[in-house]
């Protein structure tokens, strides 16, 4: 599996975007109005291609999706019945990876991201160690007893914030994957139109 190595604030520099979501990476003091790198400072308008190439990039990274999988979930969606772009974030909003990130499990996506990967998440009462796996609208996910132990998730679930279409019950640890987001509670900053324009070239 393909692991993204690169600075998570070189990224965010680079695209303008927070792709924490938290907006750590442009924290007083240390925030730079330009792209990182020896030609950073040169400003250059973007041409329409351009935009929507950064737009996709932006999507990606947020969350943490290599570019075949990413064009993967965009044919599904692509295939699916309504609107191509919303189908889109609801498919990358139901991995199992993000479903975690969403109930507090760690401050990033890498971070659930490792959790899942070294089985520390049920889902329905079964053990499930791909990051990638589609959680279905009902479906339960929770920490294994033992992992619910661990004294640094224990402290980020307590403070961290929950998502609206998950039926938390924070004394388990687990969820209950209830309904898909609205468009409204997701990112404001992304436009998935033109991620769609960029693969319908």
């Amino acid at each position: 599996m393909s692991r993204e190595r690169k600075s998570v604030t070189k990224i965010s520099r680079r695209l303008g975007f927070s792709i924490l979501e938290s907006g750590k990476e442009f924290a007083k003091g240390k925030k730079r109005t330009y792209a990182p790198g020896q030609h950073g400072q040169r400003r250059r308008k973007l041409s329409g291609f351009g935009l929507q190439l950064s737009e996709k990039q932006k999507l990606r990274h947020l969350y943490g999706v290599n570019e075949k999988q990413f064009r993967n979930i965009f044919d599904k969606a692509d295939n699916a019945k309504g609107v191509t772009g919303l189908n889109f974030l609801m498919l990358l909003e139901s991995r199992l990876d993000n479903v975690a990130f969403r109930m507090g499990l760690a401050p990033t996506r890498r971070g659930t991201r490792q959790i899942v990967n070294h089985g520390h998440i049920l889902v329905n009462g079964k053990k499930v160690n791909i990051p990638s796996y589609k959680v279905n609208i009902g479906d339960k996910i929770e920490l294994k007893e033992k992992s619910s132990k661990n004294k640094t998730i224990i402290e980020f679930f307590a403070s961290s914030n929950k998502a609206a279409w998950l039926e938390m019950d924070e004394k388990h640890f687990s969820a209950i994957f209830s309904r898909l987001p609205r468009r409204d509670e997701l990112n404001p900053q992304i436009n998935e139109d033109m991620i769609v324009e960029f693969y319908s070239r």
